[in-house]
This record gives structure tokens, C-alpha cells and sequence, in this order.
């Protein structure tokens, strides 16, 4: 055990991410499940208005914070090394202080509950209900002091694998060459860099006025609460493809490899990476569109948030093409690869409807909105995440994921997302606002939350058979080949697990598929210049 706490190897360092992400993960999952009962039915008082609020914050936080972006980047921390022909990451002691720092602020932020005052003004804690005259507990005070700390974990993390990329990779592997998701799982870590100090300059100045009347968000002393508004989201919408972007790299691994063909149109996907990072700092005030900014303000960004969806669709297509007349496997993992591709387009179309500056006044702060963020964030980063975990887990372990267990999970999962989000739309439709402790007795809304209620259930029993599959494999599971799938990426040239120096010999790397190279001597991948 001290072995790993103490550990600077970016192999363990990247599960250790994962396992944290796992404990917040269920975390916040038996707070989306209280939310869920206490909206299964009109004018219920399950729980007191207070914890609802506080259940709310935390589960939002926890979900961002705490689950996404520690995934990711165990993912990133994990793999990346591997597929550039590294045996250990640039900054090993970086990345490993990363996650410490990762890890005890989400302890912080739990700790709150034990004061009995938890953060109560949602995970985005616009001002001035942030404010102390609103909320005069220690809760707000936590949970900015941990993302403080969650702040520095992650541009730690970012540097680590900019580095890592930028100086690690193997003889010949040219940025030309290297996989997809070292691509955006790069792009993802510049944006960490760029966005991220929004984000602590707002916790700051939210603290300064908690603590030290610093009054920045206060109108009466010359403050603005609108600039909360600002500094969050122009830090909170990159945050969307922070989460978003190394997904799409699992997926651009994944779907060609159970296609049996290349990647369709490389360079496009990489330059999209780079385009949707550089066009999500320029349309945070899609976020803002009821906030009185005026017409030509807001006709910009409605532009600009409508622009963001065209290489995103490029990548959509991208895939499409790639399984287009393929030998495809469905596996576990491209059965959640290809549902991704499904729930993400519903989340993103809904996305596109929000950059309608009309519609978006309609149904803003509506369950619309919801079911458009669970779209996103849930069928895309956590569908991806799932394929990646199916697809590398006998990387990870030396063992086989059973399959027959994960296609149950997939069923179960797939169809209780849905039913549990799909009807959200419906109810923003029918003007039902989101963040409510309780809902009157209206034509649908009680129909409709009952059904979103049991979807939930059935989402949390399908990631039960999800956990009962990961656990049984670690212990019976059958004993994975190095390289169990015929892929072409070099992870799978090095052992399963990995020994702790990687590579003994790392593969000359001549093209996009240096192990299709290995195998196929005679018919070697299009050679890149």
C-alpha cells in the first residue's frame, strides 16, 4: 500500500486518479439519486429545502471537479506515456503531487458536510447568493478553497503531459504521427493552462469578499455580480471540452481498431482538436444570453456559438466514415463507442438550439437545459470513458472484462440514461425550472419526473452490473494478451500491465500504426512524411 501512496510511476499515479474519480463518482451519484426521489412526484417533502440545496451543489461539483476531469486525466496520465513510446512521464513528482492535490480538495469539499453547513449555491455559485448576507455558512468558503486546490492539481497535471508529449516521444514519432488521443488529450492540457486561472481568479476574489469584504461582487460598494458570470464562464464553457475533448480521442482510438480501418481523415480530426479548443474561449456568453448585453453582444456570440459546432461535426462524420463498409466487432467497447456517437449528437443539436438567442430565452434555466448538459457530459464523457475502459482494461489489469456482463451493463445503462434525460426535454418544454426543491401538481410534470425517476434506477443498476463485471474480472477474469485486440497503437506493444519501466524495446515508429507495421512487414501503413 505505501508502495502506491507513495508512488511517482504515471502508471499508478493514473489509477489512483481513477479510483478517486470512482469513490466521487458514487458520491455523486447517490446525491443525483436523492435529488431524483424528491422529484419523483409532485409537492414531495422527502428532504428539507436547505439539503436540497446542498445535495444540488455537491452533486454538480462533485460531478465536474471530482469525476470528469480526474478520469480524464488518469486516463491521460495512464496512457499517454505508453502510446508516444515513453517510459515514464516528463515531471514524474509533478504529477503525483497533482493528484494529492486533486484528491484532499475533494476531501475539503466533503468535509463541509461535516461542519453541517455544505455549499449551497450550486456548483456554478453565482454571485450574490454566494455572497456572505446569502450564504453566511463555512460551506461556500470550502468548496471555493477546494477548487482552489482542484485548480492547481489540474495545471500541474497539464504541464506534466505538455511536457511529456513535447519531449518523450519515441524516434520518429512526429506530431504528425502520434495517436489521436495524445492529440487532444495535448490540446486539452493547453486549454487547462489558459482556462483554469479564470477560474481561481474568480475563487479568489469570491473569498476576498467573503472574508475580507473585498466587495467585488457587491453593487453597493461599485461591485458587479455579472462579473462573476464572466470569470466563471470563460472559464466553464472551455471547461465543457476540457471534458469533452480527450473523449473524442478514445473514441477516434476505439472505432477504427473494431472498424479493421484507419482513422478516416487524420488531419482533420487533429485540426478540429485544435479549432474547437481556440473557439471555445469565445463563446462563454452563450451562458449569459438573459443577462442584458445587448443586441450586437449577443448576436456575436450567438455566431460564434453556432461556428464551434461545425468541426465538432466534422468529427461526427469523421467516425461515421470510418465504420462505413468496416469489419465491424461489436464489442463492449464499440457498443458504447457507437452510443456515444448517438447521445452526444442529441447533446449537441440541443447545444446548437441554446446558441439561438430566442430560443435560448425561452427555455433557459428550464429542465431543457438539463437534459442538453446530461447529453453532453454523460452520453459523451462518460459513454467514452466506459468504451475506454472496456477497451484498456486489459491493459490495466492483465485481465479480460467479461463480455457478456458488459453488454448487459450497456443495455441497462443505455436505456436508463435515456429514459432518465430524454423526458427532461419535455419538461423544459413545458416550462418546468431547473434547480427546484419541489414542482406543483401541472399537467405532465409529475408523469414525467416518475419516468426520469426510473431511468435513474435503471442507469444505477446497469453501472452496478458495470462495477460487479470490473470487480469478478480483477479476480477470475480470463489473462489478456499483450495486445488482446490486434490493435495498432504502441500501448499494446508493451506488456498487460506494464512492467514499471514500459518499454523494453519501443517499435520503430515509421507511421500512424507502428504495430500494423510490426505484423504486416510485407503491405506497411502510408508512410507520413
Amino acid at each position: 500500500m505505501t508502495d502506491w501512496l507513495c508512488s511517482i510511476d504515471h502508471k499508478r499515479v493514473g489509477i489512483l486518479y481513477m479510483l478517486s474519480a470512482l469513490v466521487f463518482f458514487l458520491a455523486g451519484g447517490m446525491e443525483a439519486m436523492v435529488m431524483r426521489a424528491q422529484l419523483a412526484a409532485p409537492n414531495l417533502k422527502l428532504i428539507a429545502p436547505q439539503t436540497y440545496n446542498q445535495v444540488f451543489t455537491m452533486h454538480g461539483t462533485t460531478m465536474i471537479f471530482l469525476v470528469a476531469m480526474p478520469v480524464l486525466t488518469g486516463l491521460g496520465v495512464y496512457l499517454v506515456p505508453l502510446m508516444i513510446g515513453a517510459n515514464e512521464t516528463a515531471l514524474p513528482r509533478l504529477g503525483a503531487l497533482s493528484f494529492w492535490l486533486q484528491f484532499f480538495g475533494g476531501i475539503l469539499l466533503y468535509f463541509s458536510f461535516a461542519t453541517g453547513d455544505a455549499p449551497n449555491a450550486g456548483w456554478f455559485s453565482y454571485a450574490p447568493l454566494s455572497e456572505k448576507p446569502f450564504s453566511p455558512g463555512a460551506g461556500l468558503d470550502y468548496w471555493a478553497l477546494s477548487l482552489l486546490m482542484i485548480a492547481v492539481s489540474s495545471v500541474g497535471s497539464a504541464i506534466n503531459l505538455v511536457v511529456t508529449v513535447a519531449t518523450e516521444r519515441a524516434p520518429g514519432m512526429t506530431m504528425r504521427l502520434v495517436p489521436l488521443f495524445v492529440w487532444t488529450t495535448l490540446v486539452t492540457s493547453v486549454m487547462i493552462v489558459f482556462a483554469l486561472p479564470a477560474l481561481a481568479a474568480s475563487l479568489v476574489m469570491l473569498l476576498s469578499d467573503r472574508l475580507q469584504d473585498g466587495q467585488f461582487f457587491d453593487p453597493a460598494h461599485g461591485g458587479a455580480p455579472v462579473l462573476w458570470q464572466h470569470y466563471f464562464w470563460i472559464f466553464g464553457h472551455p471547461e465543457v471540452y476540457i471534458a469533452v475533448l480527450p473523449a473524442f480521442g478514445m473514441i477516434s482510438e476505439i472505432i477504427p481498431v473494431f472498424s479493421r480501418k484507419p482513422i478516416f481523415g487524420y488531419p482533420f480530426m487533429a485540426t478540429t482538436t485544435v479549432a474547437i479548443a481556440f473557439l471555445s474561449y469565445g463563446v462563454w456568453v452563450h451562458h449569459m444570453f438573459a443577462v442584458a448585453l445587448g443586441r450586437n453582444f449577443l448576436a456575436v456570440f450567438a455566431a460564434a456559438s453556432m461556428l464551434i459546432s461545425v468541426p465538432t461535426g466534422v468529427k461526427i462524420f469523421s467516425w461515421v466514415a470510418t465504420m462505413w463498409g468496416g469489419a465491424i466487432r461489436f464489442t463492449t467497447a464499440m457498443l458504447f463507442a457507437v452510443a456515444f456517437l448517438l447521445e452526444f449528437t442529441v447533446g449537441g443539436l440541443s447545444g446548437v438550439a441554446f446558441a439561438t438567442v430566442p430560443v435560448d430565452w425561452q427555455l433557459t434555466d428550464t429542465y431543457f437545459v438539463v437534459a442538453h448538459l446530461h447529453y453532453v457530459l454523460f452520453g459523451g464523457t462518460v459513454f467514452a470513458v466506459l468504451a475506454g475502459i472496456h477497451y484498456w482494461f486489459p491493459k490495466f489489469s492483465g485481465r479480460m472484462l467479461d463480455e457478456k456482463l458488459g453488454r448487459w451493463s450497456f443495455w441497462l445503462i443505455a436505456l436508463g440514461f435515456n429514459t432518465a434525460f430524454f423526458v427532461q426535454h419535455f419538461l423544459g418544454l413545458r416550462g418546468m425550472t431547473r434547480r427546484v426543491y419541489t414542482y406543483p401538481s401541472l399537467p405532465w410534470f409529475g408523469a414525467l419526473n416518475l419516468i426520469s425517476t426510473v431511468g435513474a434506477a435503471i442507469l444505477v443498476f446497469g453501472i452496478f452490473i458495470f462495477l460487479c463485471n470490473v470487480g469478478m474480472s480483477l479476480l477470475f477474469g480470463a489473462k489478456a494478451a499483450d495486445d488482446p485486440w490486434n490493435a495498432w497503437t504502441l500501448e499494446w506493444a508493451a506488456a498487460s500491465p506494464p512492467l514499471p519501466r514500459n518499454f523494453a524495446a519501443v517499435p520503430e515508429v515509421r507511421s500512424r500504426r507502428p504495430l500494423w507495421d510490426l505484423k504486416h512487414p510485407e503491405a506497411p501503413d502510408w508512410m507520413v512524411s
